[in-house]
């Protein structure tokens, strides 16, 4: 690996995909590593907006875009579409794992929906860098172990403070903003914000979309996150209609700006009726931040908003840390659940606090145990609060606190 890469949880999912199917879709917004990552392994590389003999290849000899050392990385792949079912029937042709990597900051289009490559091509989705990928974690608490076996090492290092836990949001995840300030940092965001505006959300269908209300709509989107919004809500908060409001949201979440964290639909025996209405993210909390111009200095002075943040930050890295869906529970009454997730077979409910007193902790663990108690479970369930705090234990309860600075995968 190259001095510069810092290692990625997708990396070894990646290295398990290309032993099992013949290529692999890297799926992610613009700028979150993805090409780092496939490069990394690849045998060759083929960038595919800026190779100027590609098009000419696949109008005469499009088999001679396929030849190279494997796994052939073709970068931005979406540039070509054509490139999808050619690699599809080449891979059905070779019958050989590990061909193919793919990488798009665009989900495939109809025809490529049509055509999915099921069984063939396998599906990764990358994010920015979580807190423990960024070397904001110490690591000690591995969320796939602690689902596995129920047990926790009490861990009460202070990794950052709230303070340092808020600049961490507002900077973000982006790996090409590394190095810069998080005042920088946040710069670029908005540099990148309005390039989402202006033409990358238009690349999905080559439609011309207003970028006022697509930065309208971002702005929306980044005051509600981590909250249930309806469409009929954006549309109103933004003055638009429903149904454009509903167009340019799918658009945001083709480029993978905007993301669902869908509400969980139980099979379980249970006394709660379930509500179905999604919450909404960006690709980065910090890119919330960055659209709204809240400074960390603005978030220590609202942190109820802060605690929004960070609610999104953790389902953010929970993706990171599992690979898996991650989605949200409330019942008709009320009482919900931030995140719910399966791993290893069992189902882990998780409550997000930005603090960890022990009035708020006691107050989440209540709320857990309650929600679990309404339904009856084959496996009983691992009930988790994650903090922005330094604290790592297993209170009397059976609750398992830990830091979200300490959580790895």
């Amino acid at each position: 690996m190259t001095a510069e890469y810092l290692p990625r949880v997708e990396d070894k999912r990646l290295q398990s995909a290309l032993e099992r199917a013949g290529g692999v879709l890297i799926e992610g917004p613009k700028g979150c590593g993805k090409s780092a990552t496939a490069r990394q392994v690849a045998g060759s590389l083929v960038q595919v907006d800026t190779d100027l003999n590609l098009e000419t290849q696949l109008n005469t000899m499009p088999d001679l875009a396929l030849d190279g050392a494997t796994p052939r990385v073709f970068d931005e792949w979406q540039e070509e579409p054509r490139l999808w079912n050619l690699v599809r029937h080449e891979i059905d042709r070779r019958q050989v794992p590990g061909q193919f990597i793919l990488t798009g900051s665009t989900a495939p289009g109809e025809e490529q929906s049509r055509h999915s490559g099921a069984g063939r091509i396998s599906r990764l989705r990358m994010h920015t860098f979580g807190f423990y990928e960024s070397g904001h974690s110490n690591g000690a608490v591995s969320l796939s172990k602690l689902v596995e076996e129920s047990e926790l090492t009490h861990n009460s290092e202070t990794v950052l403070d709230i303070r340092g836990v808020i600049d961490r949001m507002v900077h973000g995840g982006w790996p090409g903003n590394r190095h810069f300030s998080t005042a920088v940092a946040q710069e670029n965001l908005r540099s990148y914000a309005e390039t989402v505006a202006h033409v990358d959300i238009n690349v999905t269908d080559g439609r011309r979309r207003d970028p006022v209300k697509v930065q309208a709509l971002l702005r929306s989107l980044a005051r509600g996150v981590a909250t249930e919004q309806s469409i009929s809500a954006i549309a109103t908060d933004i003055g638009i209609d429903r149904a454009t409001a509903r167009e340019y949201l799918t658009a945001l979440q083709r480029i993978f700006i905007a993301e669902e964290q869908r509400a969980w639909s139980s099979h379980l025996r249970s006394r709660a009726s379930l509500r179905k209405v999604p919450k909404r993210h960006l690709a980065d909390p910090a890119l919330a931040a960055a659209v709204l111009e809240a400074s960390p200095e603005k978030l220590l002075q609202n942190l109820e908003y802060a605690g929004q943040m960070f609610e999104s930050q953790v389902v953010h890295d929970l993706r990171v840390l599992t690979g898996r869906q991650i989605f949200h529970a409330r019942d008709a009454s009320g009482l919900e659940v931030d995140a719910v997730f399966e791993s290893a077979g069992r189902m882990v409910l998780v409550e997000v606090k930005l603090g960890q007193s022990s009035q708020v902790l006691n107050r989440a663990a209540q709320n857990l145990q309650a929600f679990a108690d309404r339904f009856t479970w084959d496996t009983p369930p691992l009930l988790l609060i994650v903090t922005g705090g330094n604290l790592s234990v297993r209170l009397p309860s059976g609750v398992f606190v830990t830091s979200l600075t300490h959580l790895a995968p």
